[in-house]
């Protein structure tokens, strides 16, 4: 199976520079499927976590966005029992100017800033509407169960 030059060149560039906090290893037998670690970030609910995604480039890529989607538990308004993540860039702003790269350091961000009025989780949006220390306390719950 030959690789468009460009994923090529993402994935060289994800292995010799990785962004903070951020591992993202291709599979050997299927190149377009990434098992990624992803740490909390720092003053977020999340810190010390530390969380699996799987991400996979799509034949149309980078015409259209890869896939990602937490494997870890996570407490988040954007982020679905699924671990669907709702990010804009992962639908409707998607560019093929973005990378792979680009795409986890949106979600890492997106840890940092929960964003309950675009929620995917409705039910954690509501907790974080309601009584949002309640919900950090709850979402640094889940990390130390399912992301330490």
């Amino acid at each position: 199976m030959t690789l468009p030059k460009r994923i090529i060149k993402e994935t060289e560039r994800l292995m010799a520079d990785p962004a903070p906090g951020i591992q993202a290893t291709p599979h050997e037998d299927n190149l377009r499927y990434f098992d990624v670690v992803m740490a909390g970030p720092a003053q977020s609910p999340f810190v010390g976590g530390s969380f699996k995604l799987e991400l996979f480039l799509p034949e149309e890529y980078p015409m259209a966005p890869p896939k990602v989607r937490f494997l870890t538990k996570i407490y988040h308004p954007n982020i679905d029992k699924l671990g669907r993540i709702c990010l804009d860039i992962l639908k409707d702003k998607w560019s093929p100017a973005l990378q792979i790269r680009t795409v986890l350091l949106s979600i890492q961000a997106l840890l940092s800033a929960p964003n309950p009025d675009d929620p995917l989780a409705n039910d954690v949006a509501e907790h974080y509407k309601t009584n949002e220390r309640d919900a950090i306390e709850t979402s640094k719950q889940w990390t130390m169960m399912y992301a330490a």
